[in-house]
């Protein structure tokens, strides 16, 4: 019997990554797309395995952009897209995180229908950004589940960046679902639908002094010293490798085709993060802030509740908490220092 393979768009990725690893491990065949040659033989090198190659798709968002790649690769029975722009750091949300994000799911999706003869199954990456609509995320009375959409308006979305992320993963999940409705391809879709991703990086040698935008919360903390303000950050979270889990399982269960996993371990706020480290790490005492302990739940019981209780039953199994991934990602933060 031979090894099914898989493809993982954006494979150099902080999710991507753990993804390939998890991949490999269970014995699949994986082939990464990767801006460059060098950050191919990069992420080759750190998997050291016979089972992973890559091809070089410089730019998701160019038509065809992902053709040549599956021309290559006939093999491919599935295809999992983790590859979109996940940052802050613009003034053109439309230019810079709307399209490329809508464009790429698209090319993804038709250079699997030309050219993905054998691809059964298509994982997206999506985020709760396209499950939450923002005014309803800070009312406590609200409930989400697997069947909300963000009712974020092309025109919100265009005005500052995290509307523009949050707009980004809805209208291209949204692309997506429209194309199987469309289209009738041959595949059958699943989408993924994390919260903030925290936990350590796939790799230590990753660790870097600025991380990907979820790890940087953690990890920011960590840099800005005794005084500094409380993190504001407050929302759903769920560990990094929960989410790479999930990825397999959402292309491996028939229970998952067709749904929308919504991967949140419940809800955490700056302080709990402060508490976790206060708690848990001696030696960054009088190093970070210490807060006002214990408040972290108040703070939360303002956001409205989240029912991924299906999501539950289909992943089979329970996410990781809040302690154990903070501790995880510091532990590994603070080891590649030393």
């Amino acid at each position: 019997m031979t090894a099914t393979t898989v493809f993982v768009s954006g494979a150099t990725g902080f999710i991507a990554q753990h993804v390939v690893k998890s991949l490999l491990g269970k014995g699949y065949k994986v082939v990464g797309s990767v801006r460059s040659a060098s950050k191919g033989d990069h992420l080759k090198g750190l998997l050291n395995s016979n089972d992973f190659s890559y091809e070089i798709v410089e730019d998701v968002e160019k038509v065809g952009a992902f053709d040549k790649a599956l021309e290559a690769h006939p093999e491919v029975s599935v295809f999992l897209h983790t590859a979109s722009p996940f940052h802050f750091k613009t003034s053109n949300p439309e230019k810079d995180l709307l399209n490329p994000a809508i464009n790429g799911t698209k090319n993804a999706l038709n250079a699997i229908q030309a050219h993905g003869k054998n691809v059964k199954r298509v994982v997206i990456t999506s985020s709760y950004a396209a499950i939450a609509t923002s005014t309803k995320e800070i009312d406590n009375t609200h409930t989400f589940t697997e069947k909300s959409w963000n009712e974020v308006t092309w025109e919100q979305a265009t005005k500052d960046p995290v509307a523009g992320y949050r707009g980004s993963k809805t209208f291209a999940e949204k692309a997506a679902w429209e194309f199987l409705e469309l289209q009738k391809p041959d595949f059958e879709l699943a989408v993924v639908n994390p919260s903030f991703v925290f936990g350590p990086q796939a790799f230590d040698s990753e660790v870097k002094d600025s991380l990907n935008t979820s790890s940087e919360i953690i990890n920011a903390i960590l840099k800005n010293g005794p005084d500094a303000d409380v993190p504001a950050s407050k929302g759903g979270f769920v560990d990094v490798r929960d989410v790479a889990a999930a990825h397999i399982v959402a292309f491996e269960k028939k229970e998952a085709v067709n749904q929308r996993l919504i991967l949140n371990a419940g809800r955490f706020a700056g302080q709990d993060i402060l508490d976790i480290l206060n708690e848990s790490f001696p030696e960054l005492k009088g190093k970070i802030p210490v807060g006002k302990p214990g408040i972290g739940p108040s703070i939360t019981s303002t956001l409205a509740k989240v029912d991924n209780s299906k999501t539950i039953e289909i992943l089979g199994f329970d996410l990781i908490g809040l302690k154990k991934t903070v501790v995880d990602s510091v532990k590994q933060i603070l080891d590649s220092k030393k």
